[in-house]
């Protein structure tokens, strides 16, 4: 049995943002074990297992702290000044300016005062003096330099805004919005599975039709390209690109000249063949067969106008592109987990890596050209959204990680955290945690690369959008981490710069004109929502996890809903509102072993809580004494959400349409066909894009949506 941690161990521990307690999802303190403890040191470079290395590492702690002229990143907020430290040799005098990100030089930092005693390195004494930032510094990525002798030292400062504006298409309305599975939401003319075409028609359709302001797609991040593809749209081997199964060929310009398109349209109407006698979203088929059609189309020759434009994505993306587009061509050489390659290809900078290139330069350029047609594509979303009525347009969905054998792993290896997972504690819904098996950032390696992985990560994921909801956001205060081998109970918190990391959020989401959304749900520390909302970000709030804790129990009256929040009935990880109140929910993970409690002790808890809901919806007059229908039930918890004060309401294509059948339970597998349901009707038939056009039950939800936030003058 494992003892509780030593003194050493828990001051190290803290050193290094490593939780040694925490209150579980029912407010019981847990005491973590040394053995998680030494585990998750071990995973951030640090050795732990003696007395002897925990004082070595404590004390490497210290030298390298004082050892340092300047902090790694220097974070503040626009409209505040923020102080920041120097080190020099004791005596030694320091002239500091700032390089802004448009040229400008700032000098004549005022200097405060700073009594802390020298500390002695054995070889010299170690002065630390305490500058600040002025207030007035615009926002931004800017450098400071610090000049001892000859010697220039310098660091990054990251200004974000003091709190995020809206948009202002939005300003201080209200929006409600469509959230879609994309892969599920196939037409007539995709290729078994639901592209960018399709996504620009469903924004084009809900706001032209029932005055949707966005729509909220499930993250669109690049598989592997390898069989059989990664269904989890949250498990992706790369959040930086995209996966190009959502391509529609027959809009990439070049397909026009492409001198077999009758062979072309041939397999695509043989794949919708095939998707329309399967019950599962086949994947690996309808990649098969595009992939072969976009080869085609990438023989011809590109205009003189494509081609700049070509030229011109590339010198943007830079390496991050091209390390994507070279483990695509690896992988589908050696297969899709890098740690089985040949060493020498296990890093991107080695010289085996670089000849491979060289050597099949063509299959490298492929994948960075599909990138390049994703691009385009998404442009064409958004503009089409927007011009459309939409006053955000495309919201995207960032996922919390990668596939640990993927392109993001194989590239940013050098700031990920190995020997760990990320994952979840236990909560009310997920009873035994969740393992997501994603190597979560190292918070350390992040600040010495000054978060510019990061940074880039979150400008992708906004350059085509109005907006983007970040999944699991209170990971980017604390993450769960588990140690290799070890069940989801096992783990512990690791505490990232949460200012530097909402900082950058923000900042980036003011230069695309963005909202952000923030997935926080779960066990969340309670300070947390307050500064996601003080910093201007959204919240998210899910109608059957909005019980009055503090009160009397029961629904959250309405009124009572956060104002800066997204709101809807049910989410991803739930059945839809139709299949939760038949308590699916409940039945499947009963099925799949995923409950702590008996089965009927759970049904008998939810059903008690549907009728709590039932008597609310009754009590404020949306639904009449006696009516069960489903239908009316639904509609009436989504008329729910027109009573609170949220900001951002949604509504699922997936309730819009009837459909019952979960599209993932957490905590699976294999054992359930995760994100491989096609959207469907209560009787489970298909249900095509053109269907939901004309669908009675989908025009009278949105109706109720675009009433909820727009009532009539």
């Amino acid at each position: 049995m494992d003892t509780a941690p030593p003194s050493s161990l828990i001051e190290l521990a803290h050193r290094f943002g490593v939780a040694t307690s925490y209150a579980d999802w029912t407010g019981r303190p847990v005491t973590v074990t040394a053995s998680t403890l030494i585990s998750v040191l071990d995973a951030l470079g640090v050795a732990a297992g003696t007395d002897g290395e925990r004082a070595a590492a404590i004390a490497d702690k210290d030298r390298d702290h004082w050892t340092r002229a300047l902090p790694q990143v220097i974070v503040g907020r626009s409209g505040a000044t923020t102080p920041f430290w120097v080190h020099v040799t004791h005596g030694d005098p320091a002239r500091l300016w700032l390089r802004l990100e448009d040229g400008s030089v700032r000098t004549g930092l005022r200097q405060l005062e700073n009594n802390r005693a020298p500390f002695d390195l054995g070889s010299r004494l170690v002065g630390e003096a305490t500058f600040e930032l002025p207030a007035d510094l615009p926002i931004g990525y800017h450098r400071l330099h610090l000049q001892v002798g000859s010697s220039d030292i310098h660091t990054t400062v990251i200004v974000s805004p003091s709190s995020l504006e809206r948009p202002n298409r939005l300003g201080s309305g209200r929006a409600w919005g469509l959230a879609t599975q994309l892969y599920s939401v196939r037409s007539g003319n995709s290729w078994g599975v639901g592209d960018l075409t399709d996504l620009t028609d469903l924004a084009v359709w809900s706001a032209t039709c029932h005055g949707a302001g966005f729509v909220l797609v499930n993250p669109l991040h690049a598989a592997a390209p390898t069989a059989p593809m990664e269904p989890s749209p949250y498990l992706p081997t790369s959040r930086r690109f995209v996966n190009p199964l959502y391509l529609r060929v027959e809009a990439v310009p070049e397909f026009a000249y492409v001198r077999h398109r009758g062979r072309i349209r041939r397999a695509q109407a043989q794949v919708q063949v095939r998707a329309d006698r399967s019950e599962q979203i086949d994947r690996d088929r309808a990649w098969k067969v595009k992939r072969e059609a976009l080869e085609s189309i990438y023989l011809v020759e590109l205009s003189a106008g494509r081609e700049i434009g070509y030229q011109g994505f590339r010198d943007r993306e830079g390496r991050s592109l091209d390390d994507f587009a070279t483990w695509c061509a690896l992988a589908e050489r050696y297969g899709g987990d890098w740690h089985q390659w040949p060493e020498e290809l296990q890093h991107p900078r080695s010289e085996a890596v670089a000849e491979f290139v060289e050597e099949y330069a063509s299959t490298v350029d492929f994948h960075r050209w599909l990138q390049w047609l994703v691009d385009d594509q998404l442009t064409t979303a958004q503009a089409s959204a927007v011009q459309a009525g939409m006053e955000l347009g495309i919201m995207h969905d960032l996922a919390v990680g990668v596939d640990p054998d993927g392109a993001d792993a194989w590239a940013l290896q050098d700031v990920l955290a190995l020997g760990v997972a990320a994952g979840a504690p236990p909560d009310e819904f997920n009873q035994i945690g969740q393992d997501w098996s994603q190597p979560p950032w190292r918070p350390d390696r992040l600040a010495e690369a000054a978060y510019e992985p990061f940074r880039a990560l979150v400008a992708a994921v906004l350059r085509h959008a109005g907006g983007v909801r970040i999944d699991h956001i209170i990971g980017l205060f604390r993450l769960w981490w588990i140690p290799k081998g070890a069940p989801p109970t096992e783990g512990t918190y690791v505490r990232y710069d949460h200012e530097a990391m909402i900082g950058i959020v923000a900042l980036e989401a003011h230069r695309a004109g963005a909202v952000v959304v923030g997935e926080d749900l779960g066990t969340v520390e309670p300070w947390v929502r307050d500064y996601l909302r003080d910093r201007g970000l959204f919240g998210t709030s899910i109608l059957w996890f909005e019980m009055d804790r503090d009160g009397a129990g029961g629904p959250l009256p309405a009124e009572r809903w956060r104002e800066t929040c997204l709101s809807a009935v049910t989410t991803h990880d739930l059945p839809p509102t139709a299949g939760y109140l038949a308590g699916e929910h409940v039945r499947l993970r009963d099925a799949l072993g995923l409950l702590t409690r008996p089965a009927e002790e759970e049904l008998a808890g939810d059903q008690a809580q549907q009728q709590a809901w039932m008597s609310e919806l009754r009590r404020v007059g949306l639904l009449d004494s006696g009516d069960n229908d489903v239908d009316s039930v639904v509609l009436a918890l989504h008329r729910y959400l027109g009573r609170t004060p949220s900001r951002l309401l949604s509504l699922s294509l997936a309730d819009a349409v009837g459909e019952v059948r979960t599209q993932n339970q957490p905590g699976t597998t294999d054992e359930y066909p995760n994100w491989r349901v096609p959207l469907g009707d209560p009787q489970g038939q298909r249900v095509l894009l053109e269907d939901v056009f004309t669908d009675a039950r989908a025009a009278t939800l949105c109706e109720a949506m675009r009433a909820a936030v727009k009532p009539p003058m």
